[in-house]
C-alpha cells in the first residue's frame, strides 16, 4: 500500500529549519562566466574527494555545466550575505558588481574563503532537480565563519564568528550569531 506523500509547504517549512552552506557554483562557456547561489551542497566521499549539489531542472547554471561538465564551488563566507543574494537573483551579469577571476579555467570569487574546482563525474535523477557529483581536482581554502542558511534567513554558526562583547556588539540584520 503507497502511502501519500507529505503536502508541499509542510515539507518546505520543515525543511527552512535545516541549516544548509551558502556556496556560489559557477562555470564558463563560450568565454563568459555563469554561476548561482546554491545551498544544496555537500561533501560526499574522501576517496576520491567527491561533493554533491542539486540544480533546479529549469536552471541556466544546471544546462551549462552538463555541456562543460566543471564546475567551480566558493564556499561563502558569513560576511557575503549579498553576494548570496546577487548570485541568487536572475540578472544577466551577475559578476559586474563582485571581485573575481579566473583560477583552473573557472570563475572564482576572489573574497571567498573556500574553493573547489570540480569535474562532474555523474548526474542523478532527483524530483525536479537533478543531482551532480563532482570530483575536486583542486582545493583552496583560508580559516572563516560560513555562511549558512536556515529559516529563511543568512547567518553563521562558529568558532570564528564574532561573539557579542560590551566593547564590540553584533552587527545589526540577518547575520548575527544567536546568544545562548
Amino acid at each position: 500500500m503507497a502511502s501519500a506523500l507529505v503536502d508541499e509547504q509542510d515539507f518546505r517549512e520543515v525543511m527552512a529549519g535545516v541549516c544548509a552552506p551558502v556556496t556560489v557554483v559557477t562555470t564558463t562557456q563560450g568565454g563568459t562566466p555563469h554561476g548561482a547561489t546554491v545551498s544544496a551542497f555537500a561533501s560526499l566521499s574522501l576517496r576520491p574527494p567527491m561533493v554533491s549539489l542539486a540544480l533546479d531542472r529549469a536552471s541556466g547554471l544546471l544546462a551549462r555545466v552538463l555541456a562543460t561538465e566543471r564546475f567551480g564551488v566558493n564556499v561563502l563566507g558569513a560576511d557575503q550575505h549579498e553576494t548570496a543574494r546577487t548570485f541568487a537573483r536572475r540578472t544577466p551579469d551577475r559578476f559586474r558588481a563582485l571581485a573575481w577571476r579566473y583560477d583552473h579555467g573557472l570563475p572564482r570569487l576572489t573574497d571567498a574563503p573556500g574553493w573547489l574546482v570540480c569535474e562532474l563525474t555523474s548526474v542523478a535523477e532527483g524530483g525536479d532537480h537533478l543531482l551532480l557529483l563532482g570530483t575536486a581536482v583542486h582545493a583552496d581554502t583560508s580559516a572563516a565563519a560560513p555562511l549558512v542558511y536556515g529559516h529563511r534567513t543568512f547567518g553563521t554558526h562558529s568558532a570564528f564568528a564574532p561573539h557579542p562583547t560590551p566593547e564590540r556588539p553584533l552587527a545589526a540584520g540577518p547575520l548575527t550569531t544567536p546568544t545562548p
